[in-house]
């Protein structure tokens, strides 16, 4: 039996459940911020790596903690910690850093009262299956934390499109900055 329907609808499910004006705002954030740095482990740490670059061929200064070409952060940057439970060690560790370097953190979660939750300046709220299966998360036929990080990509890559919107950045300008040796 063919399982995309199934992993479709669970991803609406989902996405309809984005407080309203959750993107604008995130993206508003962003633009108002110097630098973007991203952190996330595992897959999720992927979908935040592929939202940095997504934001570097939007024009923004981006940065993935933990590379080796990323700089210290400082008061003005804007820290996007992505980890599904909000328990990840590292994330929460660097979420609470960077505030205490006064960035900005928006926390990227399904737990709004995780530590990484308490320690985010912004939530962005995705209220997925994690791979712990709490009470209360969204059902889901996938393993692990699959629904949460698609979501994750989904709502990301729609903060991109808000973003370029505001800062009148389109397509053929992003291709400029789109990597030419490929």
């Amino acid at each position: 039996m063919d399982k995309i329907p199934a992993i479709i609808g669970e991803i609406e499910t989902v996405l309809n459940k984005l407080e309203a004006g959750a993107i604008q705002e995130t993206a508003a954030t962003l633009a108002e911020g110097k630098r973007i740095f991203v952190v996330g482990e595992g897959r999720s740490g992927l979908m935040a790596k592929s939202f940095a670059m997504r934001m570097m061929h939007l024009g923004a200064t981006s940065y993935v903690v933990g590379e080796t070409i990323t700089p210290s952060m400082a008061a003005g940057d804007i820290l996007v910690a992505v980890s599904g439970s909000g328990t990840t060690k590292n994330v929460v560790w660097v979420a609470e850093k960077a505030r205490e370097l006064g960035c900005t953190v928006i926390g990227v979660t399904t737990d709004e009262q995780s530590q990484l939750g308490r320690s985010a300046t912004k939530l962005l709220h995705i209220p997925a299956a994690t791979k712990y299966r709490r009470e209360g998360e969204a059902a889901s036929i996938q393993p692990l934390g699959s629904l949460f990080d698609q979501c994750v990509h989904l709502v990301l890559d729609a903060v991109c499109l808000e973003y370029g919107g505001i800062r009148q950045v389109d397509g053929g300008m992003a291709l400029r900055l789109h990597s030419n040796v490929e």
